[in-house]
């Protein structure tokens, strides 16, 4: 069969003609004009037009993930980081900018203990295209303030009330910080504690994961979470970490009724500045083929062992 191979192409259905440059234009249509619609065209019914760019917001990670909260623009991420910054999980500024203002509001979250990073403007881009220079990433719930609760805390030490506070450190996985916050519940946890920098935020995923126990779960964000352990320490709380390198074994150790329990991520482990504030650091029994448990696992399991005693 033979067929022009400038402006034809041979396919199982047949020969597709390509010389357009031959065709007369339909009447009312110039090519330099390109595409127009007709004047009468309509929509078909249930049609949506796609957002414009300035609605769009785009999710790192997951697309089954819903994105995180995010806010854009100097004037409201200078109002959210003074009216409410335990909402604020980090804000994102943009590299060398040479903007004044967006300095001055850099060093506005470093005071609120807000973790600030630099990015290129096609990261914030992502998550609005109307951030001039700032996009602050929102937690899903508004995290407390350990000098606004500490004294409850220290209060129950002096009066013999059980308390069970856990820490979690460099947990960046979301799901793993919402299975965290849904044991902590179900094993009695009064108050979970996280790092200022070095985690995920509360976002969509962690929420879902949490399968509501976020709403339920007292959760603080200490501007120095080492000092904060070291006043829980002095005030007598037992200070226990969990990691396997160590040779004390969780199975039968003996808790105090008030007691502190941290677990870190499972690539890094518990943290230096908690590990040296530790009464004790307990190992859970593995298999020697085993790398490690994650995080939400091994805090689970050290729940567990202080709860099964305590918890009818």
């Amino acid at each position: 069969m033979a067929f022009n191979k400038n402006s034809d192409k041979e396919t199982e259905f047949g020969i597709i003609r390509h010389n357009f440059k031959d065709r007369e234009p339909r009447e009312g249509f110039d090519r330099r004009d390109g595409f127009k619609p007709r004047d009468n065209f309509k929509p078909r019914e249930g049609f949506a037009r796609r957002k414009s760019d300035g609605d769009r917001r785009v999710s790192f990670g997951d697309p089954d993930n819903a994105p995180q909260t995010a806010i854009g623009g100097i004037r409201e991420v200078t109002d959210l980081l003074e009216r409410s910054p335990m909402q604020v999980h980090r804000v994102l500024f943009m590299h060398q900018s040479g903007n004044p203002k967006l300095y001055e509001l850099q060093k506005l979250a470093k005071r609120v203990h807000v973790h600030v990073q630099q990015v290129d403007s096609k990261v914030l881009n992502t998550y609005t295209t109307q951030h001039h220079g700032v996009v602050a990433l929102l937690n899903e719930k508004e995290l407390l303030v350990w000098e606004d609760i500490r004294e409850e805390y220290f209060k129950a030490k002096e009066n013999g009330e059980r308390k069970l506070i856990a820490v979690g450190t460099n947990i960046e996985d979301p799901r793993n910080l919402g299975a965290c916050i849904r044991s902590a519940l179900a094993l009695g946890v009064d108050l979970l504690m996280l790092p200022a920098k070095g985690m995920c935020g509360i976002t969509p995923a962690v929420a879902r994961s949490a399968a509501g126990a976020l709403d339920k779960m007292k959760i603080c964000r200490p501007n120095n979470l080492e000092a904060a352990v070291g006043e829980l320490k002095l005030a007598g709380y037992q200070i226990l970490g969990l990691d396997a390198d160590t040779e004390t074994n969780l199975a039968g150790f003996e808790f105090s009724d008030q007691a502190v329990i941290a677990v870190g991520g499972e690539d890094v482990g518990l943290p230096p500045f908690i590990r040296k504030q530790c009464d004790a650091v307990l190992r859970i029994p593995m298999m020697p083929e085993a790398h490690s448990y994650n995080a939400s696992v091994a805090l689970s399991l050290g729940l567990y062992e202080y709860a099964r005693l305590r918890i009818k």
